[in-house]
């Protein structure tokens, strides 16, 4: 069993083409690849609500803000097709650098509000390069339905506010993080962190869920984002970048869990940096549980 790979935007036009002809419903999962279970289960999902669906696999040079973390980003086409095989995916869409960025390509995509601060702040121009890829794969493949994952919260934003803005037909779907056993949300940089890091790593998640658990009981903002902050860097983590509430449906900043909100954090372990986030019902009592393999 295998998955047709392919390679430019007019084979894949024509076989969403042919595909429309007997009207199937088509879903795309947009992802840079290196898949691990949380894209498999971005697959399934996009699966049990589509016709078709088209695993999109290209590692955006413009998306990231030091080439040395492009070179070190992991490639697996290989192994990646072969996780995918099995799923009944019905397209890994692969193009080539020059096909998605063709010489003279001159248009960048910006997305204000939901941008700013968080990874934006401290990855000028991310979200442009994600906002540009992500249009263009939608254009390109013409799919009904977007996959995403809530572990890159702020990107889903992103993501859906340029969808809404250009007008592109498409409904982003939102599917929650799923985490290793121990906590940690999987990620393909995970493979990256040492076995003394991947050891320290899953305390992040346990203290976000510590912290949400006070916010929701009432405690305000600083007080619990200034300690557990403190608990990250003693857990191990050289460096947070930052760890903020912020709203729920708009990234709004917040001093107090007065709406349903996210606990965001991105942080440095070793030479890896991981992001993360759980959410803040209102209400006591509803946050701070998450499922080996899903929650946040």
């Amino acid at each position: 069993m295998s998955i047709p790979i392919v390679r430019n935007v007019r084979e894949l036009r024509t076989a969403v083409a042919a595909w429309r002809k007997e009207g199937p419903k088509v879903a795309v999962v947009p992802t840079m690849g290196a898949l691990h279970e949380g894209h498999l289960s971005l697959v399934r999902a996009a699966l049990e609500r589509a016709d078709r669906v088209i695993v999109t696999l290209f590692v955006n040079p413009k998306q990231f803000n030091s080439a040395a973390d492009l070179a070190a980003y992991p490639r697996t086409e290989h192994e990646d097709a072969a996780k995918l095989a099995p799923l009944g995916a019905h397209m890994l869409y692969a193009p080539y650098g020059a096909e998605m960025y063709p010489d003279g390509f001159a248009t960048n995509i910006s997305v204000a509000g939901v941008s700013e601060g968080l990874c934006g702040a401290y990855r000028p121009g991310h979200f442009d390069g994600v906002a540009t890829v992500v249009a263009k794969l939608f254009l390109q493949t013409g799919a009904d339905l977007a996959f995403f994952g809530e572990k890159d919260f702020q990107q889903l934003h992103v993501v859906r506010r340029m969808a809404r803005d250009l007008d592109i037909p498409i409904e982003i779907v939102a599917c929650r993080t799923v985490r290793e056993e121990d906590g940690l949300a999987m990620s393909s940089r995970n493979v990256r962190l040492s076995a003394s890091e991947r050891n320290a790593a899953p305390k992040l998640a346990e203290i976000l869920v510590e912290a949400a658990d006070r916010l929701t009981a009432g405690a305000p903002a600083d007080d619990v984002l200034a300690e557990a902050r403190q608990a990250i860097l003693l857990a191990g983590y050289r460096e947070v970048e930052y760890l903020e509430l912020r709203s729920d449906d708009d990234l709004s900043p917040l001093e107090m869990a007065s709406k349903p909100a996210r606990l965001l954090v991105a942080a440095w372990l070793g030479d890896v940096r991981l992001i993360d986030n759980v959410s803040v019902p209102p209400k006591q009592g509803a946050a701070g549980v998450f499922a080996p393999a899903a929650a946040a």
